[in-house]
């Protein structure tokens, strides 16, 4: 029941705070596109909640805990929270000034490659129950080479760049997409950190690298 409770209010929480982010610079709740993120955003990550708590709480607290203890990555966070704190008010900001908006088939393609992108985050956590939101190796953790994990080191990160990119084009703002562009160098870092740490702590991980040669992006990165 505690973990219950946590998750449903960070949940909340989360609702609460993107909501703020996008209409309340719009000045307005007359704002679609914000509803459609809301909607596309939410209601997954609500259904997928009730599923972790029932099938793998402790996937599920792994996921709640977010605090990063190193201080590397603890800047990595806080460069993805002023994004998406620029990015969303800039979208808002958008609509209450009449800058330009894509077209509605342009974000119709972008919201199916945001859910497109969510079966694959979610694909991942069926695969790897040892991941968590900040980097760590857990007792008894195991090297995951099958499946997505079988073509990027990093799918949950590859999953992540599709959401993130498409996060703004489903709410209609270019220029809200250019600040989410620097999401792809933001995540980098993390991934430079992140290998080395698994390098040394994680028995087998040196061998994965070999076998598996690209981290984020099939035949790019």
């Amino acid at each position: 029941m505690k973990l219950f409770f946590g998750a449903v209010a960070k949940f909340l929480l989360g609702v609460i705070l993107v909501g703020g982010l996008i209409f309340l610079p719009a000045g307005t709740f007359a704002y679609w596109n914000g509803w459609l993120l809301m909607g596309i955003l939410f209601i997954p990550m609500f259904v997928a909640g009730i599923v972790m708590l029932v099938k793998n709480p402790d996937l599920l607290k792994s996921r709640l805990e977010g605090k990063e203890e190193q201080k590397e990555q603890s800047v990595v966070v806080k460069l993805s929270g002023l994004m998406f704190l620029a990015g969303f008010v800039v979208a808002g900001l958008g609509v209450r000034f009449g800058w330009y908006m894509l077209p509605p088939w342009a974000v119709v393609v972008a919201a199916v490659i945001f859910c497109i992108a969510y079966l694959l985050y979610g694909e991942v956590l069926r695969e790897n129950t040892y991941l968590s939101r900040t980097i760590r190796v857990q007792e008894n953790q195991k090297v995951i080479d099958t499946g997505l994990y079988g073509i990027v080191r990093h799918p949950m990160y590859s999953a992540t760049l599709l959401l993130f990119l498409s996060m703004p084009l489903v709410l209609g703002s270019v220029y809200s997409f250019v600040i989410f562009l620097a999401y792809p160098f933001i995540i980098a870092k993390r991934i430079k950190h992140e290998e080395a740490l698994l390098e040394k702590e994680l028995e087998g991980y040196r061998e994965y690298r070999q076998k598996v040669q690209y981290r984020l992006i099939p035949f790019i990165w």
